[in-house]
């Protein structure tokens, strides 16, 4: 059964559209500096046609990037997980962003809650586990409410702590902090927790390991990450 075109009804082709999903959730730009860049390649578009088509069509992209991703995490084993979480302010009011990182600095998964407790510890431990499994070991900071939550559901032997064990979790955090100063924070939770998904899915896709690899093999990583993202959405 052939999927529905998403793009059906849209007067601008699915390539501008998918070039200004990818230069809105990739790099730190706003919307109307996305709308500058591509009036410069003869592209009129509003910033506000940026926003609706991030809002439509990044959760898609990233829901199908993910998919994709979780189907081959899960065919072999689960190494090792990186724990942290960081302070971001809605409307005035602290709010946390929990995540998880695998052993090559890849975003797992992304969850904003209000409170920093045991609560919230388990519910996105649970979430994690239930999307990807159970890892050979789990790597947090210090924060007391990880050690509480893996004894609750009966992990604790999984439970790694040590000086500097858990930089690939701080590293991560880097390109979504020049996201979010971008971006001028955010004003909704809902917000929030969709942007954090959909760019560590964009993220993960065109994550290269830059440093670790030859510039001939780079070059090839990332022609196959843009030619995966042009497929992206296709009937």
């Amino acid at each position: 059964m052939t999927k529905p075109d998403p793009f059906k009804y849209f007067k601008t082709s699915k390539e501008i559209i998918r070039l200004a999903v990818m230069l809105c959730v990739r790099f730190p730009l706003s919307l109307r500096n996305v709308e500058d860049l591509l009036h410069e390649r003869d592209i009129d578009i509003s910033h506000e046609s940026v926003r609706f088509w991030w809002t439509r069509f990044g959760p898609m992209f990233a829901s199908e990037i993910g998919d994709k991703r979780v189907e081959r995490l899960r065919s072999g084993p689960q190494w090792r997980w990186h724990l942290d979480e960081v302070f971001l302010k809605i409307n005035g009011e602290r709010h946390c962003l929990w995540r998880a990182v695998d052993r090559e600095g890849e975003v797992l998964e992304s969850f904003v809650t209000k409170t920093r407790d045991k609560k919230a510890a388990l519910k996105f431990l649970k979430k994690t586990m239930r999307r990807y499994g159970r890892p050979a070991a789990i790597v947090p900071d210090l924060l007391r409410s990880y050690g509480a939550t893996l004894k609750a559901i009966g992990a604790e032997q999984l439970h790694e702590t040590g000086r500097w064990l858990n930089n690939r979790a701080e590293d991560s955090h880097l390109p979504f902090r020049r996201r979010e100063r971008a971006m001028q924070r955010f004003r909704r939770i809902r917000s929030l927790q969709m942007f954090a998904a959909v760019h560590a899915s964009v993220s993960n896709h065109f994550n290269s390991e830059r440093s670790l690899s030859s510039r001939a093999n780079f070059k090839k990583n990332r022609t196959a990450a843009l030619a995966g993202w042009r497929r992206l959405g296709a009937a």
